[in-house]
């Protein structure tokens, strides 16, 4: 029911041709930080680093790594044509743990994706459950964003300073 909600909810608030690409991340960035668990979401992709960023560098990220899952995942909908979300199943995988099948069926001639949604109680939130990872056609996107930037990070020898640097640029890029 919550997974349906919000496709319902995001389709109906996003998916509309009479808004502008700022109305649309404005509204898609209200939609994820109530039904993301986005800080923890953005804690797991900076993986072991997390520990070692300054406060100062900790919320530079948070902010950078926000407004970057609001332009890619808001500008998504701009290109939305009619696909629908059919749940297909849940299971618990322990008692703050759910994970929902789901499957994203597409026009005429095109293959469906398989999408399953990872379910956790937020400690922040009074226990509600909030989305934690995203896993599309069995690729968990939290894990690939985290081999992401830790690839970003050893590459350009500046440590979280680096990795900082590139998110300003690409959200510069398209801005």
């Amino acid at each position: 029911m919550f997974i349906e909600g919000l496709a319902t909810e995001a389709v109906k608030s996003l998916a509309t041709a009479d808004i502008g690409p700022a109305e649309r991340r404005r509204r898609f960035r209200k939609i994820m930080l109530k039904s993301f668990a986005f800080k923890r979401i953005a804690r797991w992709a900076l993986g072991r680093y997390w520990r070692r960023a300054t406060s100062i560098e900790r919320n530079e990220y948070l902010k950078l790594f926000e407004d970057l899952l609001v332009m890619v995942y808001a500008d998504r909908f701009a290109s939305y044509s009619g696909e629908s979300l059919n749940v297909e199943s849940s299971e618990m995988r322990g008692k703050n743990d759910i994970l929902v099948h789901s499957k994203i069926v597409r026009s005429e001639g095109q293959k469906s994706v398989s999408i399953a949604w990872r379910l956790s109680k937020d400690k922040l939130d009074n226990g509600a459950f909030k989305i934690t990872d995203i896993m599309v056609e069995g690729m968990s996107m939290g894990i690939t964003q985290q081999k992401e930037f830790s690839s970003v990070i050893r590459k350009n020898g500046n440590g979280v300073q680096g990795l900082l640097d590139e998110l300003k640029k690409r959200i510069a890029a398209n801005s």
